[in-house]
């Protein structure tokens, strides 16, 4: 791609002698986050949805603890599998007592907060969750969260693209909807004690930073879940590779994720994720930052390509190639998320390498030296997960 002379920092829609400079009108703060959308990738071709949506761009919903916003197919269309929020709650914020139809599957990216939760035998779940760690509520799993000390900012995976925060169970909601005489019956109490509840779903309000794990749990406490809705990925050993590092998550090592595979990636600079498809199920991704590109094939002669940064969600249809190079300067780090209880990914590098080699030679017309040393993992500067 070539730029214009006179504004060599704005991209312009030109490849060799082909194109032209646009004049705009134009977002230039836009176009300079999509470089390759002006025909800089000469191997993109035909039609494929858009695989791409900023968190930057959907709307927010302000409460008094804090704030969420979401991307769901209605945002990204083609991404049907899983849907998100991205929220933070402010010390002491309260996401209010709820379930959903959906698990929800969640990452911590900054803070503090006490989630708690009851499975359906009433064993009770508490625990503090920090940066890196997870949590897992199956579907119909009534459960909390709280902004500890410092608050917390986190991002909640649905196993459904249809999904919307904005939709769930919550108990003030219920409470309010319920003639105060059939709550007084169903607790034994006189009507008057609820006289003072929410008119309304309260769904994300200011309350206190709860004291230690401790001095919280019911007196009447039911006993601990058997399988722990968290889990600690930051503290599992990595998957190392000269190109960077992989944790993967899934229901062989949390057991209570039996809907939601993760994966962990970070890219050194000048790094790549191999070339590679999933054979279960369509890839969702959140970047957490650090620069990206990356680019579907998606056969009939069809690819593209596209630019991500930190707070974009990326997605790859079910079995669609595809690899993505570090763009920038420092490492690129993102959660490749799947509707699924396993992780599973098929290397084309390994592919290759347990192919009779005369036959991948009558397929490529590549010689012996590709297939001696270009094939060989420790000559790529990739991550890979096998």
């Amino acid at each position: 791609m070539t730029h214009n002379k006179s504004t060599e920092d704005i991209p312009q829609p030109i490849l060799g002698d082909k194109g032209a400079t646009d004049e705009g009108p134009r977002n230039i703060e836009r176009d300079k986050q999509n470089p390759n959308l002006f025909g800089g990738t000469p191997t993109d071709s035909g039609t494929i949805p858009n695989l791409k949506f900023s968190f930057s761009d959907a709307r927010m919903r302000l409460e008094h603890g804090g704030w969420s916003r979401e991307v769901t197919k209605r945002e990204l269309p083609e991404a049907t599998t899983l849907a998100a929020v991205n929220m933070r709650l402010k010390p002491g914020g309260i996401r209010e007592l709820h379930w959903h139809k959906e698990a929800e599957w969640a990452y911590m990216i900054s803070g503090r907060a006490r989630i708690t939760a009851i499975d359906v035998d009433g064993k009770v779940f508490i625990d503090d969750v920090g940066k890196g760690d997870l949590w897992n509520f199956p579907s119909g799993i009534p459960h909390s969260i709280v902004g500890l000390d410092e608050g917390c900012e986190f991002l909640l995976v649905f196993d459904d693209g249809s999904f919307s925060e904005n939709s769930t169970f919550s108990i003030t909601d219920w409470f309010a909807h319920t003639p105060k005489d059939v709550l007084a019956a169903n607790f034994g109490v006189s009507e008057d004690t609820f006289e003072n509840i929410p008119s309304g779903e309260q769904y994300m309000f200011q309350g206190k930073v709860p004291g230690p794990i401790a001095q919280e749990k019911p007196a009447n406490m039911n006993g601990n879940v058997p399988n722990p809705f968290s889990y600690r990925l930051l503290e599992q050993t990595p998957m190392e590779t000269n190109g960077g590092k992989v944790r993967i998550a899934d229901s062989t090592n949390f057991k209570a994720a039996t809907t939601v595979a993760a994966a962990l990636v970070e890219v050194e600079p000048g790094g790549m994720r191999e070339l590679h498809w999933h054979p279960n199920e369509a890839e969702w991704q959140y970047y957490i930052s650090g620069k990206g590109r990356m680019t579907v094939f998606a056969a009939e002669g069809h690819a593209r390509t596209f630019d991500y940064m930190e707070g974009d969600v990326g997605y790859v249809p079910f079995a669609m190639g595809h690899y993505i190079q570090n763009t920038g300067d420092e490492p690129l780090v993102f959660l490749e998320m799947f509707r699924s209880d396993h992780f599973a990914d098929v290397s084309l590098n390994q592919w290759m390498s347990q192919t009779p080699p005369e036959l991948l030679k009558e397929h490529l017309h590549v010689d012996d030296k590709f297939i001696h040393e270009a094939l060989h993992p420790d000559k790529r500067p990739n991550v890979k997960f096998n």
